[in-house]
């Protein structure tokens, strides 16, 4: 498979990366579970990076509150549905990008099918019930999770499911917690999604590229307010009952 050199001349240079990295980025095929603010700074950078092709999955049309964070689309793109106008522009940064799209949730019934022949899922959706059912196809897969979360002004970040032995999203939240916060009730600061659903194309990068320090086993906890961040350790549950025999 041929790379353009020009485009990804900065990619080439990084011996992390280099053109066996670069090749390995245009063979992966990358599943992201929300196209809203996390999913869009990460498919734009995912897009950008080269990978050889994305799923998009969000049954949301674009509306007039989502420009505020969700960069993927414009003014333009109201009232239309978010995978459809997300695959433009997509592909209209890189032609060579191959983009299926699908405007449904993805719940415990379908997200083994939505999922199935893709290398990595990226999961930026905004409630638990989708998070979970992601999780548990995750799993029974064998396709690492790349799993972020904002609200307010604060986000996290992991990475689930990379092998067998790694914990998955409920040793993490085992339940749906009895406060949970949604973004449209409390709010969220529109930059700090871009820099959660950045850090999300980055991981993914990391992992299809094999280099680095993956999150494999460790929250990223970002604070906004005070740019400060801190890493907490997660060992999968013995008895969780979604990963553990």
């Amino acid at each position: 498979m041929s790379i353009d050199v020009e485009r990804y001349a900065r990619h080439l240079v990084l011996r992390e990366i280099g053109g066996p990295g670069q090749q390995a980025l245009s063979r992966a095929h990358v599943a992201i579970v929300g196209a809203g603010g996390l999913g869009s700074p990460a498919a734009l950078y995912l897009a950008a990076a080269g990978v050889g092709a994305l799923t998009l999955i969000d049954p949301d049309h674009v509306s007039l509150s989502n420009l505020q964070r969700q960069v993927l689309f414009r003014t333009d793109d109201i009232d239309q549905p978010k995978v459809s106008r997300a695959a433009h522009h997509l592909q209209a940064l890189n032609p060579e990008l191959r983009v299926t799209t699908h405007a449904v949730g993805l719940e415990a019934s379908n997200a083994q099918s939505l999922l199935s022949g893709c290398d990595l899922v990226l999961d930026g959706c905004d409630n638990f019930p989708t998070r979970f059912a992601v999780d548990l196809a995750s799993r029974s897969l064998g396709i690492p999770l790349v799993s972020g979360a904002v609200g307010r002004w604060e986000g996290q970040l992991s990475l689930f499911n990379r092998t067998p032995d790694s914990p998955c999203y409920r040793c993490w939240v085992p339940e749906t917690p009895p406060d949970a916060e949604t973004c449209a009730a409390v709010g969220i600061v529109g930059a700090l999604t871009g820099v959660i659903g950045a850090l999300m194309a980055l991981e993914a990068i990391k992992l299809i590229c094999e280099t680095g320090d993956t999150l494999d086993g460790r929250i990223m906890l970002f604070d906004g307010l005070t740019l400060q961040s801190r890493i907490l350790r997660l060992k999968k549950d013995p008895a969780c009952a979604h990963c553990s025999s």
